[in-house]
C-alpha cells in the first residue's frame, strides 16, 4: 500500500502496538531489477512489516543527477507496491532518510552492503529510536548504474 508521508508515523504506532516488528529500507529504486527484488525480500525477512521509503523525483535529482530518475516516483511506487514482500511504500523528499527513520522508528533499518554503521547517514536517528541496522550484500552484476551504462553504450554505438 502506498501511504502518505504525513500518515506514516500514526500507522507505525498502530503496527507496533499490534506487536509487529517494523523493518525500514529506502532508496531510489530507479529501474527496478532482480538485485532490488532480492534485496527487498531479504529486508522483509528481518521482521513482520516492510516499509520502503522511496526517494521522490526531486530528491533523486539532488542525490544522483539532474537527469535522474529514469522512471518517475509514481511509477516506481506502483511497481514497489506490487511486490509481495513490500507492505508499505512512502515517498520522502529529503536526500537522507533520517527524518523518515525518526517518524517510523523501525526495529530494523536495512541498507546495502556498501554501507557500514560508521558511514550510515541515519545512524544517530536509528540509535535514538532504539533500532538496529542490518546490511545486505550487493548482488554482483545487479546495479542500476550498470544498467544505465549498458544502455548508454548501446546508444553510443548506434
Amino acid at each position: 500500500m502506498i501511504i502518505q508521508n504525513t500518515d506514516i508515523a500514526a500507522l507505525c504506532d498502530i503496527l507496533r502496538h499490534s506487536g509487529k516488528k517494523i523493518v525500514l529500507t529506502n532508496g531510489c529504486f530507479d529501474l527496478l531489477h532482480a538485485g532490488h527484488v532480492t534485496y527487498l525480500k531479504k529486508a522483509a525477512s528481518f521482521g513482520d512489516c516492510l516499509i520502503v521509503g522511496l526517494n521522490s523525483d526531486a530528491s533523486v535529482k539532488r542525490w544522483k543527477d539532474e537527469k535522474r530518475p529514469i522512471v518517475d516516483e509514481n511509477n516506481r511506487a506502483i511497481v514497489l507496491d506490487a511486490l509481495d514482500c513490500v507492505d508499505y511504500v512512502v515517498l520522502f523528499d529529503e536526500t537522507s532518510a533520517e527524518a523518515l527513520v525518526e517518524k517510523i522508528k523501525p526495529a530494523v533499518y536495512v541498507k546495502g552492503g556498501d554501507y557500514t554503521i560508521d558511514t550510515l547517514p541515519e545512524a544517530s536517528a536509528l540509535r535514538r529510536c532504539g533500532g538496529h541496522a542490518q546490511f545486505v550484500d550487493m548482488i554482483a552484476g545487479c546495479s542500476t548504474t550498470g544498467i544505465i551504462n549498458k544502455i548508454k553504450e548501446i546508444y553510443m554505438i548506434k
